[in-house]
């Protein structure tokens, strides 16, 4: 073998090696950005679901299901997963006009103060994180909402797209069955159950939010809206409000 030739073979080996090890760093990046060990509170949080407890409109696994699968669909499908998506383009072109318009429009889609206060809260939350981590941006929409930062951080870290919305779909999901697990008479193999009913639904509404177009997007989520505002006044608590 010649001495061009062995050239040419260990430059394609060291690509390789460099881009099997920058894929290796964007995983592990996204791990930790949806790991509920992540310090950002995410975990105080219902969206609505406690209160649906409280009201019976969800009482064993089965509507648990029911009712996930219906927030992922009409809510997170046509929402906070193609704005993410969105979000995360935005800050790859730093088009700061694009970022304010996405972040004004997703703190208008929250319905209640709650929701609204929890996406505030959490950006608020993970800003601080990003800046104990030297990875906080400079600049950004105002305010900072936890969707606008976590796109930010996928961006940051060579998290592509698709990757990034399942991963912020399954910690939606994971944050969702742990407030059940603490509220409901439902245990931790029933949960694990719900998962692995639910993966399919999980990149289903990855497809739908990467083919929506901008005019379609919105959540439809009367049920929760409801469960959210009810759970502002509800008299015995364990998640915030």
């Amino acid at each position: 073998m010649g001495t061009v030739t062995m050239n040419t073979v260990t430059r394609m080996n060291t690509v390789t090696m460099n881009t099997l090890m920058n894929d290796d760093l964007a995983l592990l990046g996204l791990l930790q950005l949806v790991s509920p060990a992540l310090p950002i509170g995410a975990f105080a949080w219902s969206q609505g679901l406690e209160s649906a407890f409280e009201l019976g409109w969800v009482e064993d696994a089965n509507d648990l299901t029911s009712w996930l699968e219906g927030v992922l669909n009409d809510g997170l499908a046509r929402c906070e997963l193609p704005v993410l998506a969105r979000m995360r383009q935005a800050w790859a072109e730093q088009d700061q006009d694009r970022l304010q318009y996405w972040n004004d429009w997703l703190l208008a889609s929250r319905e209640t103060a709650e929701l609204y206060d929890e996406d505030i809260r959490l950006g608020a939350a993970l800003q601080r994180l990003l800046k104990s981590l030297s990875l906080a941006p400079t600049d950004g929409p105002t305010p900072p909402s936890y969707v606008g930062l976590f796109a930010w951080t996928a961006d940051q870290r060579h998290i592509s797209t698709r990757p990034m919305l399942l991963g912020f779909a399954w910690a939606w999901l994971e944050n969702q069955l742990a407030v059940a697990c603490k509220a409901l008479p439902l245990g931790h193999t029933a949960a694990q159950q719900i998962i692995e009913q639910l993966r399919p639904s999980l990149t289903q509404a990855v497809d739908l939010a990467l083919s929506l177009p901008d005019d379609q997007l919105g959540p439809m989520l009367p049920g929760l809206a409801l469960g959210s505002a009810q759970h502002e006044t509800q008299y015995s608590r364990l998640f915030r409000s």
